[in-house]
C-alpha cells in the first residue's frame, strides 16, 4: 500500500477539490468571491499552522530557506491570488460544474510552461491529447442553434456567458503556473510548510486587493453571514488545507503526470453532487464533454 501513496492523495485531492468547489461556489454567490478567497485563506492558514505545530513542532515555516520562500511565494501570488480571483468569480458566473470543467486544462497547461521554461520535453500523443481535451469542453461550451425565422442554417453559439469561460480559463492558467512554480520552489522542503507560505502571499495579496478598492465593508458583511462561513469553513478545510497539502503530497510521492491525471477527474465527480445540490440539469453532451476532457487528461499523463 504504501508504494501508492501518492496516487491515493491524488484521487483524494480530486474528491476534496469537488467539495470545495461546491462549497465555494455557494458561498461566492452570497457574499462575493474576493471576500470569500481572503477570508477562506485566513481559515485555512489557521487549520495548516495548528497541523504543523502538531506534527512539526513548527506552526510557521520558519525553517524555510530564501529559495523556498522566493518561489512559494511567487506560486501563491500566481496560483491562489490571480488564479483563484478568477476561478471564483467564474463560479458565480458559470457555476462550479463548468468552471472545474474547463479547470482540466490546467495540467496540460502545466506541461506547456514546463517545455517552455525548463526546456521539458512534449511528445505528439501529448499534443494529441491536449486536442482532446480541448473537444471535451468545446463540446460542452458551444451549442447549435436551430434555423432561424428566415429559414437561415444552423449557427455555433456558447452555452454560457464569455466571461465566465474566459475567467475560468485565467484560472486553469494560474493553477498551472503555481503548480510548476511550486514544485521548483518546495526542492525538498516539507510540504505543509510550503502550503503555508504560499497561503501567506495569498493573504497579503487578497488584503491589498481589499485596502486599494476600500471594500472592507464586504468583508465584515461576510463575516456576519452565518450560512455563508459555514459553506466557507468546509471549502476551506477541505480546498487550501487538505486539497492543496494532498497535491503536493502527491506530486511528492508519484510523478507529475500520473497525479495531475488522477486529480483531474472533479469535472467527472462534480456532476452529480451538482445536480443534488444545485438541481443543475446536465445533458448527454455535457456528460460526454466531462468524460473526453478527463480522458484527454490522462492519456496527456499516462
Amino acid at each position: 500500500m504504501e508504494q501508492y501513496y501518492g496516487e491515493l492523495a491524488a484521487l483524494l485531492t480530486a474528491v476534496f477539490w469537488t467539495i470545495t468547489a461546491l462549497a465555494f461556489e455557494s458561498a461566492s454567490r452570497k457574499v462575493g468571491s474576493l471576500s470569500v478567497n481572503l477570508l477562506r485563506l485566513v481559515t485555512a492558514f489557521v487549520f495548516l499552522s495548528v497541523y504543523a505545530w502538531v506534527s512539526r513542532g513548527k506552526a510557521f515555516p520558519v525553517d524555510a530557506g530564501t529559495h523556498q520562500w522566493v518561489w512559494l511565494s511567487l506560486s501563491g501570488l500566481v496560483g491562489f491570488v490571480l488564479g483563484d480571483l478568477f476561478l471564483f468569480q467564474s463560479y458565480v458566473i458559470i457555476g462550479s460544474r463548468i468552471s472545474m470543467l474547463i479547470m482540466s486544462l490546467a495540467p496540460p497547461m502545466a506541461a506547456v510552461l514546463g517545455w517552455l521554461s525548463m526546456g521539458e520535453t512534449l511528445t505528439l500523443s501529448q499534443f494529441v491529447a491536449m486536442a482532446v481535451v480541448l473537444v471535451g469542453i468545446v463540446l460542452v461550451v458551444l451549442e447549435r442553434q436551430a434555423p432561424d425565422a428566415n429559414g437561415n442554417g444552423k449557427r455555433v453559439k456558447l452555452s454560457y456567458p464569455l466571461t465566465g469561460i474566459l475567467l475560468a480559463f485565467g484560472g486553469a492558467l494560474g493553477q498551472a503556473g503555481g503548480l510548476v512554480l511550486s514544485k521548483y520552489g518546495m526542492a525538498g522542503y516539507d510540504v505543509i510548510p510550503s502550503v503555508q507560505i504560499r497561503v501567506i502571499t495569498g493573504i497579503i495579496g487578497f488584503s491589498l486587493f481589499f485596502v486599494f478598492s476600500n471594500k472592507w465593508k464586504k468583508l465584515t458583511n461576510a463575516v456576519q453571514n452565518g450560512k455563508a462561513m459555514k459553506r466557507l469553513l468546509v471549502g476551506s478545510f477541505f480546498g487550501p488545507f487538505l486539497g492543496v497539502s494532498f497535491s503536493l503530497l502527491a506530486v511528492k510521492y508519484t510523478s507529475t503526470g500520473v497525479a495531475s491525471a488522477l486529480m483531474s477527474i472533479v469535472p467527472v465527480l462534480i456532476i452529480a453532487p451538482s445536480v443534488i445540490v444545485f438541481k443543475e440539469k446536465v445533458t448527454a453532451k455535457e456528460l460526454a464533454g466531462a468524460i473526453i476532457t478527463v480522458v484527454g487528461v490522462a492519456i496527456f499523463f499516462l
